[in-house]
């Protein structure tokens, strides 16, 4: 996340938190597709990691990059920490220094490939005289935990020192992961809610489509997707699988008490990140948070709140999908394509639907835990998601077809599925691939990774 929602509005009710939902609420003409990729810096002479500081440090690829596309720097406490663009996109590093574009929020998967390549080609042009290159995978291969820089970013810092006290692995996450994002929109809280289910129920699916983090340490680490192993391990109360969306009555109103439930990171005020991690959002509504007595909650407030969550789907003013491994420009382009096949076509979502609607919650739990080692071959209801991923991409296929968004040269967006296909054709997926080249042409060595699996 680029920048803290800023909005000093009092919220005082329950009624309120709900009501700020609701107001992501679109027309389905204005409906719109929002991408975030995150890659990991490395130095290409040296294969190692790029600290903030220095005259190649992230900080002067940020100002290179400021300088190339006209945005506006982000700060915190003095330091760059992202860069702003006037139409809706903007840059963040994430706490190990991990590059993250946040698109504009897009009208087709068309716009956001050309948005993609152009933001590649500026970051190619401010990072290659720092002689920094950029790994597509979803872990870094090589580096240490202890070896991985850590960004002067104020919430981390406070995230960084809660992360410990409730799971044994959210330093990896924040320090050593990236991912690929694909945020979708809602008419009314009944289409936020078929497509919540729709799409929770098949985030396995697409953790077994884009698996790509097989190392660890500088060798294989017995995982597909060892990021979203990761996320097991992470923080119970933010994290997983959301059963209360498959509750009878499910709405804004269920997410609002999960959240409320939640426990808070921090509370900004100014330009200062308060450390209130471990609190309750119900008692900075009341004024009665013990680190800030008598400050009460904002706008602000809770759209950062919400912000921390990190369930595989997460609410906010639009429906964020979160069980990818990032990849190359073909697999960032074909997640957007295969969730806005499935989202934005109301058969495709009927169809998804029905494809999952037998499917427990004991099942659904099973997959997400199995799926980071076994991918494809992971067993749910019965089947493998192997099987379940191929009748996904086919009703995705044949909801962008009637979709009908063409680029210049005729072409409609199913174009952009053809990696997923293949990868479900072959029951193969990049990780598989990449293990590979491990035993093969890499003779058993990460470093090749940083020559074979870059942007």
């Amino acid at each position: 996340m680029a920048r803290d929602t800023s909005d000093t509005t009092p919220l005082t009710t329950r009624a309120e938190l709900i009501a700020w939902f609701a107001a992501g609420e679109k027309p389905r003409e204005s409906f719109a597709i929002g991408t975030e990729h995150e890659k990991i810096p490395f130095f290409r002479e040296t294969r190692a990691p790029v600290a903030y500081e220095g005259e190649t440090g992230i900080r002067a690829l940020l100002e290179g990059l400021a300088r190339e596309t006209g945005w506006e720097p982000i700060l915190d406490a003095g330091n760059v920490i992202g860069l702003a663009a006037e139409a809706g996109g903007a840059i963040s590093i994430e706490p190990g220094g991990q590059f993250e574009l946040s698109g504009a929020p897009l009208p087709d998967v068309h716009a956001t490939v050309r948005e993609l390549d152009e933001h590649l080609a500026a970051t190619r042009r401010a990072a290659d005289p720092l002689g920094i290159g950029f790994l597509d995978l979803g872990m870094s291969p090589k580096w240490t935990r202890e070896e991985t820089p850590v960004m002067p970013k104020s919430r981390y810092r406070i995230m960084a020192g809660y992360m410990p006290k409730v799971g044994s692995l959210g330093l990896d996450m924040m320090l050593r992961t990236a991912t690929v994002q694909v945020n979708v929109d809602f008419c009314s809280e009944a289409d936020m809610v078929r497509k919540m289910r729709a799409s929770l129920a098949l985030q396995p699916v697409a953790t077994a489509l884009f698996a790509n983090s097989p190392f660890t340490d500088g060798r294989p680490n017995g995982f597909l997707s060892r990021r979203s192993e990761i996320w097991r391990d992470t923080d119970p109360d933010r994290t997983g699988m959301l059963p209360e969306a498959f509750e009878p009555g499910f709405g804004y109103e269920t997410y609002v008490d999960w959240l409320l439930a939640m426990p808070m990171y921090f509370v900004k005020r100014g330009d200062t990140y308060h450390d209130v991690s471990g609190a309750s959002f119900r008692d900075l509504m009341a004024g009665k948070l013990a680190q800030l007595p008598g400050e009460y909650a904002t706008v602000s407030d809770w759209a950062n709140h919400a912000s921390t969550s990190f369930p595989e789907v997460r609410l906010k003013r639009f429906l964020e999908m979160r069980g990818a491994d990032v990849g190359g420009p073909a697999m960032i382009a074909a997640q957007a394509a295969f969730w806005t096949g499935l989202l934005y076509d109301e058969a495709a979502l009927d169809g998804a639907l029905d494809l999952v609607k037998g499917w427990s919650a004991a099942e659904r739990e099973a997959a997400r835990a199995t799926v980071p080692r076994l991918g494809l071959a992971t067993p749910v209801a019965g089947r493998s998601i192997g099987a379940v991923a191929a009748e996904a991409l086919a009703l995705a296929r044949a909801g962008l077809q009637r979709r009908g968004r063409r680029d210049a040269s005729g072409r409609d967006e199913t174009i952009y599925l053809q990696p997923l296909e293949a990868i479900v054709a072959a029951g193969r997926s990049r990780a598989e691939e990449r293990l590979a080249d491990y035993e093969g042409a890499w003779q058993r060595s990460v470093d090749p990774a940083f020559a074979d699996c870059v942007f």
